[in-house]
Parts: C-alpha cells; structure tokens; sequence
C-alpha cells in the first residue's frame, strides 16, 4: 500500500446546505451528524423544470454562484409508476393545490398504487466547478393520510416492507431507511474519501482513519 497521500483540495468557505425548510434540515442534521462540517443557508432558486438531476444540478450551479463557494443542494420527488415517475420534481406544487386526499385521488383510476421517493443531493464545488450528484430512492406505496401532517407528504407514503407511514414511523427508523438517508450516505462516502479542507485551516473534511 502506498504512503503517498493525495493533496488536499482546498475548498474557499464551508459547504453550504441550501435549504429554508427546518424539518428538512433537521433531518440532515440527524443523519450527517458530525460527519460533514455544513452551514444552512436559505436562497431563493427559480423552481426548474426538466428531469429531476438535470434540476438539482442547475439549482446547484446557481447557488454556488451566488454563494460564490461550495454548496450543496437537495431536490425531492415522489414518483407514482402509474403516472409514470409523475408528480415527481413538482410533488410540493401537487400536494400545496391539492393536499393528501388530492395525491390520493390521482391514482383513485388505477390498481397499481406503488411509487418510489427519491432524494438527490447535488454538489458544486464552485461556481465554476460541474456539480456532482448522489441519488436516494425508497420504494413503497400511497396510502390514504396517516400520522403527523407536519412534514410534507410523508403521511401518504408507505414504504415497502413496512405497516407504517414516513409520518408514522419515529424519526430515528425513517432515517435509516428513507430516500434522503440513501442520498445521504452516498454524500458521506465521497466526502470520507475525498481530501477537502477549509481555507482556514478548520472544518476539515478529510476522513479520518
């Protein structure tokens, strides 16, 4: 095994996670928790559309260049196979119009009620810099609004192998198996071996073994 150790890539100010949701962010928080040094940051993106990473990678590339150093982004859909991968990006418009029952009553015409819940996290490391994406999925079901209506439509999500909703389920179990921790935990093994370091000299971001 080599001794060589690759140079470190500095980086000019800490990662900045772009979000102004508290539930989302405090999720972040619970699953990362001390592995990525991050500040949180709300901005004002124009609402995209396209396809989901063509999205988070575009938002990405316009918070860098207003931040004007490292960001990260995250984007979140919810995918009905009956509709073909529709709400998708725009399930926060769908469930704002329409709410749980609405979500509900778009499959009220079909047998198949599976849908997947997708997370991508998208990272730029400048505004110059071409972002990096890590996607999430967990497969489940929709189903008639049960638990808490506090966080979205995680009431309405069932995933696979469970009696519970996203709503339902005690954060700590969701967070182990919902489509923002798989996305996660691919964030977390590149920045585990990746050599990134802060220009101050603190909040380093290499791993430690």
């Amino acid at each position: 095994m080599s001794g060589a150790v690759a140079a470190a890539r500095v980086l000019p100010k800490a990662v900045t996670f772009v979000t102004g949701n508290a539930k989302k962010l405090e999720e972040v928080r619970a699953i990362l928790g001390s592995s990525i040094p991050f500040q949180s940051l709300k901005l004002d993106l124009p609402e995209l559309q396209g396809e989901p990473e063509d999205i988070s990678k575009e938002k990405a590339r316009m918070a860098a260049s207003q931040i004007n150093g490292p960001v990260l982004v995250e984007d979140t859909c919810l995918c009905f196979n009956a509709l073909k991968g529709l709400p998708g990006p725009y399930i926060k418009w769908f469930l704002e119009k329409i709410g749980h029952e609405g979500l509900n009553n778009l499959l009220i015409a079909y047998e198949d009620k599976s849908a997947f819940a997708m997370c991508i996290f998208s990272l730029a490391l400048g505004p110059e810099e071409e972002p990096i994406t890590f996607v999430g999925k967990t497969a489940g079901k929709i189903v008639p609004a049960r638990g808490p209506a506090d966080f979205g439509w995680d009431p309405v999500f069932q995933p696979d192998g469970f009696e519970q909703t996203y709503a339902e389920m005690p954060k700590s179990e969701k967070n182990e198996i919902s489509h923002r921790a798989r996305a996660l935990a691919l964030v977390k093994e590149h920045f585990a071996s990746a050599n990134y370091e802060v220009q101050s000299g603190l909040n380093s971001f290499s791993s430690t073994k």
